[in-house]
């Protein structure tokens, strides 16, 4: 009882901020950009709460259960990334004025690179994102309410389309920040009251593996080789920290330059948090329930094995409102995608009004594409933000390299963007349905079993690699690109320039200190 009030009362409390603030949203600029007035603690905590979802809860917590710390990886790892994207891409994202990461590509390259772009981010939505999110969400109200997949899915994405469609993204970043300050608290509650149970880290340490507790593991690991949850866990971070709409939309509705970069400052240093708030639970269901915990199951049995009634109901609706926060990001993304990058761009002269009411119309269909996919999920991975983090290594490489390079460097060609776009996700396709053949299928690959086998994260590394000489090559053999594709659009990289980028000092203060405190993290589980 105490716990149903409490859930009930959370939800009140969201819907009404999300509420407040879609009162004034009569131009897309507001809708899809919170009109560009949002102060940096407010970026920052948006794009942590937009990243840390119910599948952060029970995937991170799952693969801690099932190999220790070393997921945590990817969040270390995200850090810097951030600092690429508050230090590097920021600023020009800012200069141009644009909506969408599309629209950028195509002020740098050409419409081609903008409609590929803008597909693949949508069928990243829909097939590792929104489902994902769903499917998080049904794991946990099975557990604990005994709901089927289907209602749970129904459920949250009325609850979460409610506010998200009528107050368009300042709606999405202020419940955000709501809804991390009671996420951190809850999810930090939990794992002092676990590490109580289990006897401390000594007792946690005697009860589990030694490996458990180091992040750095061979290469030869089929799942976290070093190398691979080293830079390919960059690859993959540039393209989802740096590139992905969902989050660079936060930072393009900073007031400031300066606002946007300290925003992604405050989430560098959050980021540090799931490795003891969300992967360290996993490890200490894995040493309480040895028998019980097989997986994504980890965190909810923490839940209801340790929590009293009252704590219980908090950190279930905390979970739950973590879950529509990164539901409604992504929502209000797909809408500015679809709005901006193919309905407005083919009719140039509808109002404000039609374009959003288009967008609200079409995020729809995504949400019903989402759901029909969630059956499959679990057939593909047993540990569900192991499969999120795959399927991503398959589109990031070829978007992070021509981000980079087109960034970085004048002389990069609209065709040879073009070009390595289309070949990188070919090649990333390609591996995704061996995944599906062998996993989910059964399938006999024979000859091809060992590319399916060869980890993830190394086949992230290899075909960014290979995008980047296909890119490069093709840049020189092509023409020079014109002045207007490549002013104000890519690094500048003589000594004024340089001095250009020189933030102010609280910036450089922030980036030095969150640097240290990930470097020294990593040492000490390395």
């Amino acid at each position: 009882m105490l716990d149903g009030f409490i859930i009930g009362a959370y939800f009140a409390v969201v819907l009404a901020i999300g509420f407040y603030h879609s009162r004034r949203k009569s131009t897309t600029r507001d809708y899809f950009l919170a009109g560009q007035h949002v102060g940096w603690f407010a970026v920052g905590a948006s794009l942590f709460s937009t990243n840390i979802s119910s599948e952060h809860f029970i995937g991170l917590a799952g693969s801690g259960a099932s190999s220790g710390l070393a997921v945590a990886c990817y969040e270390l790892g995200a850090a810097f990334c951030l600092f690429l994207l508050g230090w590097l891409f920021v600023p020009y994202y800012l200069r141009t004025k644009v909506f969408t990461m599309p629209e950028f590509l195509e002020r740098r390259f050409d419409g081609r690179s903008r409609r590929y772009l803008t597909l693949i981010s949508l069928f990243a939505y829909v097939f590792t994102k929104i489902s994902v999110h769903l499917y998080a969400g049904a794991i946990l109200m099975r557990d604990v309410a005994g709901w089927n997949y289907l209602t749970t899915s129904i459920l949250l994405v009325i609850a979460t389309g409610v506010y998200t469609i009528s107050g368009g993204l300042a709606a999405v970043i202020y419940t955000d920040l709501f809804q991390s300050i009671i996420l951190i608290a809850g999810a930090a509650t939990l794992s002092i009251i676990g590490l109580h149970e289990v006897g401390g880290f000594a007792g946690l340490r005697a009860a589990l593996p030694p490996d458990f507790f180091h992040m750095i593991k061979p290469l030869s690991d089929p799942t976290y080789p070093w190398i691979g949850t080293t830079v390919g866990v960059l690859i993959l971070g540039i393209w989802y920290w740096c590139t992905d709409q969902s989050i660079v939309q936060k930072t393009l509705s900073a007031k400031s330059v300066s606002d946007a970069r300290k925003g992604t400052l405050l989430c560098a240093a959050l980021k540090i948090l799931p490795l003891f708030i969300l992967v360290l639970p996993g490890l200490i269901a894995k040493a309480l329930f040895p028998t019980e915990v097989t997986g994504d199951n980890a965190f909810p049995t923490l839940v209801l094995r340790l929590l009293p009634p009252g704590l219980k109901g908090l950190l279930v609706a905390a979970l739950m409102a973590a879950l529509m926060s990164a539901m409604s990001s992504v929502l209000n993304s797909c809408s500015t995608l679809i709005t901006i990058d193919f309905y407005k761009k083919a009719n140039p002269n509808r109002s404000e009004s039609q374009l959003v009411l288009f967008g609200r119309i079409t995020t729809g269909v995504i949400v019903v594409l989402s759901i029909l996919w969630i059956p499959v999920i679990p057939y593909l991975s047993n540990q569900l933000y192991q499969y999120l983090q795959s399927v991503q290594a398959y589109v990031a490489a070829p978007i992070t390299a021509v981000f980079l390079v087109g960034v970085l460097w004048r002389g990069a060609t609209a065709q040879a963007a073009f070009v390595t776009l289309v070949t990188g996700g070919i090649i990333g396709a390609g591996r995704f349905l061996l995944d599906v053949a062998r996993d989910a299928l059964h399938w006999n690959l024979g000859v091809l079993a060992p590319v399916a086998q060869f980890s993830f994260l190394n086949f992230a590394i290899v075909v960014f690699a290979l995008c980047v000489v296909i890119m490069v090559t093709l840049s020189k053999l092509g023409l020079r690109p014109p002045a207007e594709k490549v002013d104000n659009l890519t690094f500048d990289w003589s000594p004024a320039g340089l001095r250009a980028l020189r933030g102010t000092t609280s910036d450089v203060v922030m980036t030095l200190v969150v640097a240290v405190a990930i470097l020294s993290v990593w040492v000490h589980f390395a």
